[in-house]
C-alpha cells in the first residue's frame, strides 16, 4: 500500500507544476511593454480615420460654403450678366455705326483728295497765265504810256485871252508859224493844263496837244531844241514834251543826280525818253535806267 500513496504523490505534484507555470504565464501577458506588434494596427488604423475624417469634413465644409455663395450671389450674377449682354448688344451697334461712319469718311476724303488734286493743277495753270497776262500787261502798259507821252506837247507862252490858240485849228497854225513848217500839222486835241485859271499879269497857263503823227512831233521837238525860246505874233513860246504822270515821276527821279554832275568837269549827260540817263566820261558812255545806281556812279566821279 505505502508504495501506491508515494505514487499518489508524484502524480499530484507533477500536475501543480504544469498548472503554476501556467497561472504564472497568465499574469504576464497583461503587462508586456508598449511598441510591441499589437499597437501598430491600432495607430495605422486612427491616423486613417483621421484623414478620413479630415476629407470628409473640407467636402462638407465647401459644399457648405458653394451654395452659400451661389445663393448670395445668384441674383447679383443673373442681373450682371444681363447688363453684359445689354452692353454688349450697345456696343456692337455701335461699332456697326462708326464702322459706317468710316466707310463714309473714307469716301469724302479720296473725293477729297481727287478734287484738290484737279485744283492744284488749275491752279498752277492759272499761276502760269497769270504770269505771262501780266508780262503782257506790263508790256501793253509800257506801249499806251510811250504812245501818249510821244503823242502830247506842250506849249508855254501863250496868253490866255486869246481863244483861238486852244482849238485844234489855230494850234496847228501856230506851231506852222512858229517853225516854218512846210504844211500844218495834224492836231487832234488841244486845250488848256488842268489847273485854275490864273490872274491877269500871271504866267498863262501851258497848252496840251495831241498831234496823230509822231514825224510831226519828232520835227517840232528837234526844232525847239534848236530854237530854245520862239519869237511868234509878238510873243515868246516854248515847246517842250507833256509826259504822263509815271514818266514824269520816273524823269524826276533823276534831278538830284543831274545837279551832282552839273559840278563835276569834262562830263557830258542827258535824259532819254522815257527815263534813262545817259552819262559820257572820258570817251565812256553809260546808261542808266535807276537813280539809285546813277548816283552811285556819279560819287565815284567826284572822287
Amino acid at each position: 500500500m505505502p508504495p501506491k500513496v508515494n505514487k499518489g504523490g508524484n502524480t499530484i505534484q507533477t500536475h501543480l507544476r504544469p498548472v503554476t507555470h501556467e497561472a504564472a504565464t497568465s499574469c504576464r501577458e497583461p503587462i508586456s511593454p508598449p511598441g510591441t506588434s499589437d499597437t501598430q494596427p491600432k495607430l495605422t488604423d486612427v491616423a486613417s480615420l483621421k484623414t478620413e475624417l479630415h476629407s470628409t469634413l473640407r467636402e462638407d465644409v465647401t459644399a457648405i460654403f458653394r451654395s452659400e455663395l451661389h445663393a448670395a450671389l445668384g441674383e447679383n450674377l443673373s442681373s450682371i450678366k444681363t447688363e453684359l449682354l445689354a452692353m454688349k448688344s450697345e456696343l456692337s451697334s455701335s461699332i456697326c455705326a462708326v464702322q459706317q461712319n468710316f466707310v463714309g469718311l473714307k469716301s469724302t476724303v479720296t473725293e477729297m483728295e481727287q478734287s484738290l488734286s484737279t485744283c492744284t493743277d488749275d491752279i498752277l495753270s492759272l499761276q502760269t497765265k497769270v504770269e505771262y497776262l501780266t508780262k503782257e500787261m506790263g508790256k501793253l502798259e509800257d506801249r499806251c504810256e510811250d504812245l501818249e507821252s510821244r503823242s502830247r506837247r506842250q506849249i508855254i507862252g501863250v496868253p490866255e485871252d486869246d481863244s483861238a490858240a486852244t482849238s485844234t485849228t489855230g494850234v496847228s497854225k501856230l506851231l506852222t508859224e512858229a517853225f516854218a513848217l512846210g504844211k500844218e500839222p495834224l492836231v487832234e486835241r488841244a486845250h488848256w493844263v488842268l489847273m485854275p485859271k490864273p490872274k491877269p499879269g500871271d504866267r498863262p497857263r501851258a497848252i496840251v496837244a495831241k498831234l496823230h503823227y509822231d514825224m510831226d512831233c519828232a520835227g517840232i521837238l528837234r526844232k525847239a531844241r534848236e530854237l530854245q525860246r520862239i519869237e511868234v505874233r509878238n510873243m515868246t513860246i516854248s515847246v517842250f514834251p507833256d509826259y504822263t504822270p509815271k514818266t514824269a515821276r520816273a524823269r524826276a527821279a533823276f534831278s538830284e543826280v543831274r545837279r551832282l554832275l552839273r559840278d563835276i568837269e569834262g562830263v557830258r549827260f542827258g535824259l532819254l525818253y522815257p527815263a534813262r540817263l545817259r552819262i559820257t566820261y572820258e570817251g565812256v558812255q553809260r546808261d542808266f535806267t535807276s537813280p539809285e545806281e546813277a548816283k552811285i556812279f556819279v560819287k565815284t566821279l567826284s572822287r
